[in-house]
């Protein structure tokens, strides 16, 4: 009866308003992202893309890598009109998520195998648009509630990102299988229409965009260092230019110098793992769908048994992952996400091994997705812990660029890795590159106690 009392009790949070929020904003995160990478790869590569390209082409990722660019812009600048309606949070995901509508909507009206510029500028307009979307709902959701409740926001936008990912890559290929049943051939129609009905399911985002309640924060601390910032700056410039010169200081540099003056000398340890925590994962996963095409699969394999089956797991291991990190706390489950994601690649160097076999391929997704539900929900935890207060934005943005950056740069060789080297060497070491991480996980965890 205890037993029963204290899960319920862990499973109550879910319930929150707020969480739901959270989950169905992430979902409007997650589809954009696998409609310019997975999904986008097994387009190209039907197209008759080579493989060495479609990896180059993951490049366009880099717009999530560097979105700390602007975060500062999110954070600071209070958008004409929209902001006295939506609030400062709300109306930056407006914004986006409308972009992000015409952009998908673009994209479904190109043809990779005749104007491959043309497919590739819509997919750069919807990751910059989504990495701006990214950047005020992490802001909204570390905004939203204190910290006891991070834990349940972070794995309900797992949740949501994780099924969007799913609808955006298991869902666009049963699409486009209706479309136009046949499984020989390439049909560009069948995608287009896809990426139609994928661009019509934004509106998720942006109905939840009108219908939330935008965070409160106290700004009242930042706001006193802003204004003697300001009063420095005007003692050395004129008044106009002290003014652009102390906003662009508090935009710019106080969120970073911030973060470094709370966590001195470890905060590069700090950031060495956070750059390094998703590796593994992210370097396999460039290559997941053309390997599902090369090893075979139909779309319907992939969409309607592996990733039904993988949705359900990834689902588990959120909400698993969550409770866990209530329980256990954040650096131990960081610990055992990062040895699972490892292990699990080595999944699929049996796959390459065995060749085309459905039951196969569903026992190692529906593990590996269970793991990475895990995983990232105890990243995502652990990113909004190392946030302060009115930075979040921009600190958070920070953060999870430098999570994408240096994975994403080893990820674009991915293709033609797997030209010299084949598949199962690929994906041993895929996994092997994510063993160094844990030896990361514990020295953070040490210095923390220090």
């Amino acid at each position: 009866m205890q037993l029963v009392t204290t899960l319920k009790d862990a499973l109550s949070v879910y319930a929150h308003k707020r969480v739901l929020l959270i989950l169905f904003l992430g979902f409007s995160s997650g589809l954009p992202l696998v409609l310019v990478f997975s999904t986008l790869s097994f387009w190209l590569r039907e197209a008759g893309i080579e493989r060495t390209a479609i990896g180059y082409f993951s490049w366009i990722l880099t717009a999530y890598s560097v979105k700390w660019l602007w975060a500062p812009l999110v954070d600071k600048i209070r958008l004409p009109l929209l902001a006295n309606w939506l609030g400062q949070r709300r109306s930056w995901m407006l914004l986006a998520q409308i972009a992000l509508v015409f952009g998908i909507w673009g994209m479904s009206n190109s043809d990779p195998a005749a104007n491959i510029e043309h497919l590739a500028l819509f997919a750069l307009l919807v990751a910059f648009a989504s990495a701006t979307q990214d950047i005020v709902i992490d802001a909204f959701r570390i905004e939203s509630a204190p910290e006891k409740m991070q834990a349940a926001l972070a794995a309900a936008s797992l949740l949501g990102y994780r099924s969007a990912m799913i609808i955006g890559t298991a869902g666009a290929l049963a699409v486009a299988a209706w479309v136009e049943p046949s499984t020989h051939g390439y049909h560009l129609h069948a995608w287009q229409f896809s990426y139609k009905v994928m661009s019509a399911l934004m509106l998720v985002g942006i109905i939840v965009t009108l219908f939330a309640k935008e965070p409160v924060v106290d700004k009242q601390q930042n706001q006193l260092l802003d204004d003697k910032i300001k009063s420095q700056f005007r003692e050395k410039y004129p008044q106009q230019v002290a003014d652009i010169l102390s906003w662009l200081y508090s935009a710019c540099v106080i969120p970073f110098s911030n973060f470094f003056n709370r966590y001195g000398k470890h905060a590069i340890v700090i950031l060495l793992l956070i750059s390094t925590y998703r590796i593994s994962d992210i370097v396999m996963g460039i290559m997941a769908n053309v390997f599902y095409v090369d090893m075979g699969f139909s779309k319907e394999e992939i969409a309607f048994l592996s990733k039904v089956f993988g949705l359900i797991m990834t689902l588990v291991g959120a909400a698993f992952g969550g409770i866990l990190l209530a329980k256990f706390g954040t650096m131990r489950i960081l610990f055992l996400g990062a040895l699972l994601t490892a292990v699990t690649n080595l999944l699929f160097a049996v796959q390459a091994m065995v060749g085309h076999s459905v039951p196969l391929l569903t026992v190692i997704i529906s593990i590996d997705n269970f793991s990475a539900g895990i995983a990232t929900a105890a990243f995502i935890a652990y990113l909004s812990s190392l946030t302060a207060s009115g930075y979040s934005a921009t600190q958070y943005a920070l953060l999870s660029s430098i999570m994408l950056l240096f994975p994403k740069f080893v990820a674009g060789f991915a293709g033609a890795y797997v030209d010299a080297f084949g598949y199962v060497n690929f994906y041993v070491v895929a996994s092997l590159i994510g063993f160094p991480v844990l030896w990361l996980i514990c020295l953070v965890n040490r210095t923390e106690r220090a």
